[in-house]
C-alpha cells in the first residue's frame, strides 16, 4: 500500500524531510538536469538516508556494474569508466558527489538504451522492455486526459516541430523509462532490502504518473516517497510528497534553432 503524505516545502538549504524519506522502502530523489543546486541536495539526501542500492537514470546495467568503491573514490577514473561525456548527460562535477555520497551502496542502471528505444518504436514498449510489461502496467492505457496531457508535453519539449503522428510513441517511450526505473529500483530492493533511492528527473519521480506508478503495480508492498525540485518559485509538475526549490539556471532560447 502506498503511504500518502501532504507535501513538504522546503527552502533551498533545507534537509530534514521528517519521516517521509525515512520510512520509506524506495525514495525517487527527482532532478532538472543541468541545475547544480538539484544535486547538490540529492547527494546530501543520499549521504543521509544510506542506501543498501542507487538507481540512476543517467546509466545502463552495463555501467552500473562497473561502479565500485575503488572507482568512486577517483572521480576522473570513474567519469571515464561510465563513458560520460559522451553520453549527451550535463557535467559530471555535478553527479559526482551522489556517487561518493554511497561508495559502497550497490549501482543499478535503468537507461533505455539506443537499440531497446528503437525495437519499443517499431514493435511496441512490451517487446523492449526488461521485466514484465504486464505485471508493472506498462501496456495498461492511460486515461484519455493523462495522455493527451503527455502528448502536449512532448510536442512542446519538442519545440512544437514534433508530428502529430509520433507524439504516442514519444509518450510510450517515456512510459518505457518510467517502467525500467521502477524495474531497477524493485530488483535492487529484491536483492538488497531497503532503502533504495533512485536518480531521475522530476518527470519519472512525479508519484501521480512517473515511475512510481509502476513501481506500485508491480511491487504494491513496498513503501516510496518522492522528492520533487523547482526552481525559483515554480513548483515542478506533478505529486510528490517533498517539494524544494534552488536558484534558477539560464538555458536561453532552446526553440531558437526551430526559428
Amino acid at each position: 500500500m502506498i503511504r500518502y503524505f501532504f507535501p513538504l516545502f522546503f527552502a533551498p538549504t533545507a534537509l530534514a524531510a521528517g519521516g517521509v524519506f525515512d520510512d520509506a522502502d524506495v525514495v525517487f530523489l527527482g532532478e532538472l538536469h543541468d541545475n547544480p543546486g538539484h544535486h547538490v541536495r540529492q547527494a546530501e539526501y543520499v549521504a543521509e538516508l544510506g542506501p543498501t542500492a542507487l538507481v540512476f537514470e543517467m546509466l545502463t546495467q552495463a555501467q552500473a556494474d562497473l561502479v565500485t568503491p575503488e572507482l568512486i573514490a577517483d572521480e576522473t577514473a570513474l567519469e571515464t569508466a561510465l563513458g560520460w561525456d559522451e553520453s549527451g548527460w550535463p557535467d559530471f562535477a555535478m553527479y559526482y558527489p551522489i556517487f561518493a555520497a554511497a561508495p559502497d551502496a550497490a549501482y543499478f542502471g535503468a537507461a533505455v538504451p539506443r537499440d531497446a528505444a528503437r525495437q519499443a518504436m517499431s514493435d511496441g514498449v512490451g517487446t523492449a522492455f526488461r521485466g514484465d510489461a504486464t505485471v508493472f502496467g506498462l501496456l495498461d492505457p492511460l486515461p484519455e486526459t493523462q495522455q493527451a496531457a503527455r502528448e502536449a508535453l512532448q510536442l512542446a519539449a519538442h519545440c512544437d516541430a514534433m508530428p502529430q503522428e509520433m507524439l504516442p510513441v514519444m509518450v510510450d517511450i517515456q512510459r518505457l523509462r518510467d517502467a525500467e526505473l521502477a524495474y531497477s529500483a524493485v530488483q535492487a530492493f529484491e536483492a538488497y532490502g531497503g532503502p533504495v533511492v533512485v536518480i531521475t528527473g522530476n518527470g519519472h519521480a512525479r508519484k501521480d504518473w512517473g515511475a512510481p506508478v509502476y513501481l506500485m503495480a508491480a511491487a504494491p508492498a513496498l513503501t516510496l516517497a518522492a522528492l520533487g525540485q523547482g526552481e525559483g518559485d515554480a513548483p515542478p509538475s506533478g505529486v510528490f510528497d517533498v517539494i524544494t526549490w534552488s536558484n534558477p539556471v539560464y538555458r536561453g532560447d532552446p526553440c531558437e534553432a526551430f526559428r
